[in-house]
């Protein structure tokens, strides 16, 4: 059997292929680097799509739904939340299955959960929020804006492949052993540490692994989709990511960046944007404070008059 060590890694892969493929009240003090913020928010249920969808407000200003990666929950982006909700209302979602959102007979897919994201927009009645995801909750966030391009102001994508062969080749081995049968081993890491403090059935932590397994032996290639995301984008990779530099500068390619030189008015500057965070990985990105210290300018600027 591995050690826990390796078991902790294979899981913190599901947070970045977390279902992209498939179509179709307690704190966690004591979670490690997955823990929360330190501040308290009042939380509530968004009864959308037959879900109880959890989500916390903090904050105000120009909404920003933020969305947590695979086998997390809001808390895992620590005070990287505090710092998005210094200027702006952010609107903290636990996803289908995870957090204080149990889980509901159905596929754990991007597209379900998008769908969900959408609802709880029109539920809330914000008016194009920006939309924030890190890994699963950012393949989430692209299928927000692919799906519901009218709900969605800008799109921050932190950590997330559009393409399933963008892996590693032995992130896509680590995915192909994740199964319920992990489950019990799995309770010594961070990753169920936060899910048994939080979740209404911790019981169903098994299931939780058993469908994210599931669903990463998919195939899935997002080009097509990418190229016709109308949101200005802001793309976001650890140079140490599971994915290489490269593939982030792809996706970067499909939303029109990277064509020809910005201009020494910035003419030639494409709307969207892409950052490759020095010394970062897949497991340290979404709490180090680069990412929000990254996020916020580009939330607050007004959207360039460049091309796409």
């Amino acid at each position: 059997m591995r050690s826990i060590s390796r078991l902790t890694n294979i899981t913190s892969v599901l947070a970045a292929a977390a279902i992209i493929a498939a179509p179709a009240n307690a704190d966690a003090q004591g979670a490690g680097s997955w823990g929360g913020s330190g501040k308290k928010a009042e939380g509530h249920y968004a009864d959308v799509n037959g879900i109880k969808l959890y989500y916390e407000i903090h904050g105000k200003g120009r909404p920003l739904v933020l969305l947590h990666g695979g086998l997390g929950a809001i808390e895992m982006f620590g005070p990287n939340l505090t710092a998005l909700a210094a200027n702006h209302q952010v609107i903290a979602v636990d996803l289908q299955g995870h957090g204080r959102t149990a889980d509901i007979d159905r596929p754990l897919s991007v597209e379900y959960m998008a769908d969900d994201i959408a609802a709880l927009i029109k539920y809330l009645k914000l008016e194009r929020p920006d939309v924030m995801g890190y890994s699963l909750g950012g393949g989430v966030a692209l299928q927000t804006a692919i799906r519901h391009p009218e709900v969605v102001g800008k799109l921050v994508v932190v950590s997330t492949p559009f393409r399933r062969n963008g892996f590693y080749p032995d992130i896509l081995a680590q995915q192909g052993q994740v199964s319920a049968q992990a489950a019990e081993a799995m309770k010594q890491t961070p990753m169920y540490q936060l899910y048994a403090s939080l979740a209404p059935r911790p019981q169903d932590w098994g299931r939780l692994l058993s469908k994210i397994g599931d669903a990463m032996k998919a195939d899935f290639d997002l080009s097509q989709q990418i190229r016709g995301i109308t949101a200005t984008t802001l793309i976001v990779a650890g140079d140490a990511d599971i994915f290489p530099p490269s593939h982030a500068v792809e996706m970067f390619g499909l939303l029109g960046g990277g064509q020809r030189d910005g201009g020494w008015d910035g003419s030639g500057q494409p709307k969207s944007r892409l950052a490759i965070l020095p010394g970062l990985t897949h497991y340290t990105i979404f709490a180090a404070p680069a990412l929000a210290a990254t996020v916020i300018p580009f939330l607050d600027e007004k959207a360039p008059a460049g091309n796409n």
